[in-house]
């Protein structure tokens, strides 16, 4: 921008050089004004601080003026953040066991300037206060279990690890969400001790399961053998009283009755001496003439 430098005696000249002016006025007032906003980006809050003292109340979202120089405006995080750590301590049998964890976390936003005057940014909240917490928590929680139980018991070892590092850092006014063990690795010594555990253990599972179907299958030809044997008894036992009911009921009467029923009306021939064969009918009708 160009100042007039021109003659000011007439009023033409002079209207020019306010003018010129007003539009330098104008240009430091908006260039003032620029430097003396500041934005708080969502999901933060800004903290305060007027020649570096920390003021009390935090800005909300939004663009806030300020006194350039004078007043600073900071933005600290209030949203879920997640981190990652890898983490080595002894289990109740003294076992070095290692493991990765994954914790969620957030900053209480209704204590964001107390956290920024006690401790900081939120960075420097994680890396003096979280991470710590973190090692020495489950530190605590593996001491409670022995090596296998951290294996067989993880959603327990979970569960008192998160309790630890929740009441932890809920001391520095931050808010556990979520945490996940992602894994227990052990020395490669103490890691084939507990392979070759496992496979004796569903060996003899698999050796136990046999015997049962064995004996199982034993009892069931058993069972078999003492049905057909049964049925088998059954059955002459039912054929025997039937003969000794038919012996009893069996009369002289009877027998004549079936053997007349058998007969085919012929009389019936004997042998006789000399090996002829005498008719018994013939011999009727002749005895007859």
């Amino acid at each position: 921008m160009r100042l007039y430098t021109g003659d000011f005696r007439s009023k033409e000249t002079w209207g020019k050089f306010m003018i010129s002016w007003k539009n330098v006025g104008l240009s430091l007032f908006l260039g003032v004004s620029l430097l003396g906003c500041s934005q708080v980006d969502a999901g933060n809050l800004g903290v305060v601080t007027k020649w570096g003292e920390i003021q009390d109340v935090a800005l909300q979202e939004g663009i806030h003026f300020r006194t350039p120089v004078k007043t600073q405006i900071i933005n600290i995080s209030t949203r879920v953040h997640k981190m990652e750590a890898s983490a080595t301590a002894s289990s109740k049998d003294l076992q070095v066991v290692s493991t990765k964890i994954a914790l969620n976390y957030r900053l209480d936003a209704a204590r964001i300037v107390e956290i920024f005057r006690n401790v900081g940014t939120r960075m420097i909240v994680e890396h003096t206060i979280v991470d710590p917490a973190l090692q020495e928590s489950l530190k605590k929680a593996t001491a409670q279990y022995t090596a296998e139980e951290l294996i067989t018991k993880r959603q327990q070892v979970k569960e008192t690890l998160g309790e630890s590092i929740k009441l932890t850092l809920a001391k520095s006014d931050i808010l556990v969400t979520e945490l996940s063990i992602t894994d227990f690795q052990f020395d490669a010594q103490y890691q084939q001790a507990v392979e070759s555990k496992q496979v004796a253990e569903q060996r003899a599972l698999t050796a136990r399961n046999d015997l049962a179907r064995i004996k199982v299958e034993a009892e069931q030809a058993e069972a078999k053998a003492r049905g057909t044997a049964n049925a088998m008894l059954a059955r002459a036992e039912a054929e025997a009283k039937a003969q000794e009911l038919l012996r009893k009921t069996i009369s002289p009467e009877i027998v004549y009755l079936r053997a007349v029923e058998k007969w085919d009306g012929k009389q019936p021939t004997i042998v006789g001496e000399g090996g002829a064969i005498l008719d018994l009918g013939q011999i009727k009708k002749a005895a007859k003439r």
